[in-house]
């Protein structure tokens, strides 16, 4: 009887232990001026496109004035709205099977914009835009195996004022990423 009771008491303690939330959020930075947005689609985020703007006069060039002017995700075979502008240098990276971001971290102006943003991917890749100067910031899931699943903040007529992410698991049916092979077959050799 008393080995019933004690088995009774521990699993109605273990049922009263908190079950870990699946999503984290990675708190904003930046001055948080202009329009709001969150990126947003169905399945896993297969590519990303970064705009930045370096403004190349010699007033700028001294004050290492270039930002994200914009940013752009694919969602399976789908591309979000551009969120910003798309400035005058695009980066791009599209992510293979099994590819997730893992991490988002830069450098951003308390005072304007979010001045340089680097994506790391689950495979050791990572896409990088902006000039890396000011303020610090690295962003990850809290939870093993998340990924990154949106970005939001706030964006005005010229680039990204602020940047957070939504980190979560995603159903992997019909993620739509490619795979290396395929990324493979479409490289023109160089002769």
């Amino acid at each position: 009887m008393f080995l019933i009771l004690v088995v009774t008491m521990f699993l109605a303690g273990c049922l009263a232990l908190p079950i870990k939330d699946p999503y984290s959020y990675s708190s904003a930075v930046g001055q948080g001026g202009g329009t709001p947005f969150a990126s947003y689609g169905e399945g896993r985020i297969t590519g990303v496109r970064v705009w930045e703007t370096n403004n190349n006069n010699y007033y700028y060039y001294y004050n290492n004035n270039a930002y994200i002017s914009g940013f752009q995700m694919r969602y399976g075979n789908t591309w979000s709205p551009v969120f910003g502008n798309e400035g005058s240098e695009k980066q791009e990276m599209e992510l293979f099977n099994d590819e997730a971001i893992v991490e988002v971290s830069g450098k951003y102006n308390p005072a304007d914009y979010i001045c340089y943003l680097v994506l790391t991917t689950n495979m050791g890749r990572t896409l990088s835009a902006g000039m890396p100067n000011h303020v610090s910031f690295n962003f990850y899931p809290t939870n093993m195996g998340n990924e990154l699943r949106i970005l939001s903040g706030r964006f005005n007529g010229a680039g990204i004022t602020s940047i957070g992410a939504h980190w979560g698991l995603v159903d992997m049916e019909g993620a739509g990423n490619r795979t290396l092979e395929t990324a493979l077959e479409t490289v023109t050799p160089i002769y």
